[in-house]
């Protein structure tokens, strides 16, 4: 048991050791400055400039910011609709997997363009070779677009007063080729070395120790994984995903993975302090994220690692903690770890069955995304975290008696209607759709028998994860709840399509509207938003929020299911 909290103590140094010299490096690509990969990547991306006849020096206004963001997701989303729903005649299929339904082509397109990745599939039995490289190419560009919305809220808090903000095309192409391209490779090859598949052949086969034909299917995983990851995308190539050990070798690729998820987010919040010159204002930012994290990632740790009570009561010995559903190569603190890793940010890989976790830790996974700003999805976890500081510099400046200022600009009633809807659209999307699917079910359950294999309080449960994790654009699940039905799959697209653009559309209008205003210099009145106070200030807005919002249902799913264990 200690050498697996020594391993989980490991990962997460490891991970913050990187993520700050990674922070500066970020920082840098986003203000031009000059650095070590340009010799290789300058042409790669005049390449990209010339074919498409960008040009980065061209700056737009934020709304100029807004309509080519969304103009380019419209533009992937036709086209993965195209591969999926043709992949069955199309090439690259040697299994001869089938085309997609409609439905189901529509909401892994969504999920996908959106950074979400739910699957309502199984990845090596329903998806080709060739749908398998469009899912990978969409996990680089949608990492890609909410770093680039992200490096706009930066150069809009850096400038004084303005109202160009940089280009949308070149922060979006350099965060694909400076950042993720270059770490994908490193990635790659770490797993690649380690056993995990990269071919375009067809399934392999042996015969087992009893005389059976096992057939097994393989493909160019490694690639896949290490964007999947690192995009805090979440996809995986095989249906379990990360517990599969094909995607998930042993525990030095376990420790490389879940390094990953959280690697980028970090690293943004330090690219933040480099580009504004304000580190102490960055660390604070981290402080109040880590500190939210580690308030989900220690009890659960805790839960699973004492194992199951209804298993301890039938006398029976639990030395490993509660292992349903978990990898015996991981171990229970492992699983737990990456468990609240995978949704603090948006990645929603996972390498044990969430749905087998203790209720309070499944609880914990689903304040992670019904959170979604400690650490957050790549670019936009920031997005989320920027929501919360202008709510509480409001909230703050009236306490005070003082018109509230953020970065010398005053939050004025625009910002705050901004703000706050965005704020609640969270819990609305989650809880409505939740609340719609409950009601369905209850009224018809045997029509919709296949929706639960858990009915009662964990069953309910199920249904505020599946829209937690979609409105979080997350992407895992809770395995009882079986989603590939018109219903779910419609469904999640649209709360993945609202929770993807309102929340940057958001951010960027409140940006884009500061930026312009005049800069009033700091005086001995001025809210420092860089101490320890103005951390609580926002980690307090943080869960009160969250929790107005969400204890009701989470005391019907998770907190009832484990009073109910006693």
């Amino acid at each position: 048991m200690n050498n697996e909290i020594l391993g989980v103590i490991a990962m997460y140094a490891a991970m913050v050791l990187l993520a700050i010299p990674l922070g500066r490096y970020i920082g840098k690509v986003y203000l031009g400055e000059k650095t070590w990969l340009d010799p290789i990547l300058n042409p790669v991306d005049k390449l990209f400039f010339k074919l498409s006849s960008i040009k980065p020096e061209k700056e737009m206004n934020w709304k100029q910011h807004l309509i080519a963001f969304l103009t380019i997701n419209i533009v992937w989303f036709l086209l993965s609709m195209l591969v999926l729903m043709n992949q069955g005649w199309l090439p690259l299929n040697p299994d001869g997997n089938p085309s997609m339904t409609p439905d189901l082509a529509f909401n892994t397109s969504v999920s996908f363009i959106s950074n979400t990745n739910i699957q309502h599939y199984s990845g090596e039995t329903a998806v080709s070779y060739l749908g398998q490289l469009t899912l990978m190419l969409f996990q680089f560009i949608s990492a890609g677009a909410g770093m680039a919305a992200c490096a706009v809220v930066f150069k809009a808090m850096k400038e004084k007063m303005t109202d160009k903000l940089g280009n949308m095309y070149n922060y979006f192409i350099k965060s694909c080729t400076r950042i993720l391209l270059p770490l994908s490779v490193v990635v790659a090859l770490l797993l690649l070395f380690n056993g995990m598949p990269m071919t375009f052949k067809g399934k392999d086969q042996y015969i087992s120790m009893q005389g059976d034909t096992v057939n097994v299917s393989r493909g160019p995983a490694a690639a896949m994984i290490a964007i999947k990851q690192l995009g805090t995308n979440g996809g995986g190539f095989f249906g379990t995903n990360s517990a599969h050990p094909f995607e998930n070798p042993n525990y030095f690729t376990n420790m490389v993975e879940c390094i990953c998820i959280i690697l980028i987010p970090i690293a943004l919040v330090f690219a933040l302090g480099y580009m504004l010159k304000r580190k102490k204002f960055a660390w604070m930012v981290f402080a109040v994220m880590t500190a939210g994290y580690l308030l989900f990632v220690v009890p659960s740790i805790y839960y699973e690692m004492k194992g199951n009570p209804a298993i301890a009561h039938m006398g029976i010995s639990q030395n490993l903690g509660n292992m349903e559903g978990k990898e015996v190569r991981f171990g229970s603190a492992a699983s737990a770890y990456w468990g609240i890793s995978t949704t603090v940010t948006s990645n929603g890989s996972v390498n044990a069955m969430h749905d087998s976790f203790m209720p309070l830790t499944g609880m914990f996974t689903m304040l992670g995304m019904q959170i979604n700003a400690l650490y957050g999805g790549v670019g936009v976890g920031f997005l989320n975290f920027y929501i919360f500081i202008i709510i509480a510099v409001f909230i703050s400046g009236l306490m005070v008696g003082r018109t509230p200022e953020f970065l010398g600009k005053k939050i004025e009633a625009k910002e705050m209607k901004i703000a706050t809807i965005i704020a609640l659209l969270h819990g609305l999307l989650i809880l409505s759709f939740t609340a719609i699917s409950s009601y369905l079910y209850a009224h018809n359950p045997t029509a919709n028998a296949g929706w639960l294999n858990n009915p009662g309080n964990h069953g309910f449960s199920e249904m505020l994860y599946e829209y937690s994790s979609a409105s979080a654009n997350n992407g895992s699940e809770f395995g009882g709840l079986g989603g590939n039905v018109p219903f779910w799959n419609i469904t999640d697209g649209i709360v993945m399509l609202l929770s993807r653009y309102l929340p940057i559309i958001g951010p960027i209008a409140i940006a884009g509207i500061l930026a312009k205003k005049k800069y009033v210099p700091e005086s001995a009145g001025t809210l420092k938003t860089d101490t320890s106070t103005f951390a609580v200030m926002v980690f307090a807005v943080i869960f009160i929020i969250t929790a107005l919002s969400f204890f009701p249902g989470l005391s019907l799913g998770p907190i009832a299911e484990y009073f109910g264990m006693k």
